[in-house]
């Protein structure tokens, strides 16, 4: 009975273990097979990169290999994949403003949009996408004036022995 019991408990175990492990390594075919790393091009007056000779929306930016397709974006971290699905409020802004010309195999519904500029992400994604873009950057940018409003405050020294807000020495036993 014991021994049941210990085996029961150990197959659960097992079973569960795979499954967890499973869904951490979540990768999508995208169709893209790419045999060797593809000659990269920078896209002018961006820090971003595309491949030309790739039929596809291929970039590389940060470190990571990016794929616009069947209206969504994937993350690689190498040339080949493994590609993962990434939200469109994570793709970060340089891939976003890369003008439409670059897109190798551009949606039917950008036909009408000026090649020189990016795509129209907002109508696409909706206005929600793009206020949600903006809040996080505010915020961002809050945080960041603040942390600068703090440094001033404290005379530009940190909180590492500078003076306290009262104007004295802030160590101890000196």
């Amino acid at each position: 009975m014991f021994r049941r019991m210990i085996l029961g408990v150990v197959a659960i175990a097992a079973v569960m273990g795979a499954a967890g492990s499973a869904a951490a390594q979540v990768s999508v075919n995208i169709g893209i097979n790419v045999p060797a790393p593809p000659h990269l091009v920078v896209v002018p007056a961006t820090p971003v990169m595309y491949a030309p000779a790739v039929e596809a929306n291929y970039f590389f930016y940060g470190g990571q290999y990016y794929v616009f397709t069947n209206g969504g974006w994937y993350v690689a971290p190498r040339y080949n994949g493994p590609w993962v699905v990434v939200a469109p409020e994570f793709i970060p802004r340089p891939i976003l403003a890369v003008p439409v010309r670059y897109y190798r195999s551009p949606p039917s519904e950008w036909r009408h949009w000026r090649r020189e500029g990016p795509p129209q992400w907002a109508p696409a994604w909706g206005r929600r996408w793009e206020e949600g873009r903006d809040h996080r950057e505010a915020v961002r940018d809050e945080r960041r004036e603040d942390r600068h409003e703090g440094r001033e405050e404290r005379g530009g020294r940190d909180d590492r022995g500078g003076r306290d807000d009262r104007g004295r020495g802030g160590r101890r036993g000196g």
